[in-house]
């Protein structure tokens, strides 16, 4: 059985870290080129939030590749600009806001083998405007309920093998697990 998903947000001294981990029973290079894949932003944010990708997809990944979004947060639409930092593919990637709604937000996806499988570790220092308060009435419940979301799709993706067989199912295709 795997270890259950995990997601906290805490305070730093001037902004907060949102930390969430979540481990699947395949290799990195089994799941890595979900993520390599803009496209697929749409598949793990919630429907409320009327994400829209407006970057002529596909994107090449790459440090200096950017991305643009809309979408509507508490019924106000926002644009989004993020740009990739690092890309050190099957291993991490980094993107940072450019344009948008945070005074800073800087996301690190890490992936890492554990126990016959992968760890994602998904790291983001944020800030908001008006801080601890918008922070407290809206931005760290938003948050915890996207990452949630985000969770369990990708559990749905990737999570637990289908039966004792060693197999796992990807995509709609069933695949051998590392662990087996």
């Amino acid at each position: 059985m795997s270890p259950s998903p995990t997601l906290t947000i805490q305070p730093r001294a001037d902004h907060y870290r949102l930390t969430a981990e979540q481990w699947f029973p395949l290799p990195v290079e089994a799941i890595f080129p979900f993520f390599a894949d803009a496209s697929n932003l749409e598949l793990i944010t919630p429907d409320w939030l009327g994400f829209e990708i407006l970057t002529e997809l596909p994107v090449e990944m790459r440090p200096g590749s950017q991305l643009e979004y809309k979408l509507s947060v508490h019924g106000v639409p926002v644009r989004w600009q993020t740009e990739i930092e690092v890309w050190e593919p099957c291993d991490r990637f980094v993107d940072v806001q450019r344009r948008g709604p945070y005074k800073l937000w800087r996301h690190e996806h890490r992936f890492v083998p554990r126990d016959g499988g992968t760890s994602m570790i998904d790291s983001v220092d944020y800030d908001v405007p008006l801080g601890a308060l918008a922070n407290f009435l809206l931005v760290k419940r938003d948050l915890l309920q996207i990452f949630g979301f985000r969770q369990r799709v990708l559990t749905s993706l990737f999570g637990e093998p289908d039966d004792q067989s060693g197999t796992h199912r990807l995509n709609g295709s069933l695949v051998p697990s590392s662990a087996s």
